[in-house]
């Protein structure tokens, strides 16, 4: 079965269900479908906004894509997800990619 046919039959049991949701982003980022993959992550954070790995993913593939002004946005609301989950590594993370786009 292919990846994102397995990670939708968990989405229509549970549509919010996150790690299926990001898994789904993932894959369509691999097979070159940048909006695709954008729009998954939109509905990703927008049903999960602590979902930190997917404000990080989404602003690789949006500086990827040449969009650097919305990179910026979403590293922006990515660190300050990981600020309130306390999860330092992902920030660190962010404000480097943050830094550089910001050069």
């Amino acid at each position: 079965m292919d990846k994102i046919a397995g990670l939708k039959e968990i989405l229509a049991l549970d549509p919010r269900n996150s790690f299926a949701r990001y898994g789904i982003a993932m894959e369509l980022i691999s097979r070159g479908e940048t909006a695709a993959a954008l729009a998954e992550f939109d509905t990703l954070l927008e049903n999960d906004p602590d979902y930190t790995a997917g404000y990080f993913m989404a602003a690789q593939t949006l500086t990827q894509a040449g969009r650097k002004a919305e990179a910026v946005a979403r590293l922006q609301a990515g660190i300050g997800c990981a600020a309130r989950n306390g999860n330092s590594h992902a920030l660190s993370e962010m404000q480097s990619m943050l830094d550089e786009l910001e050069k």
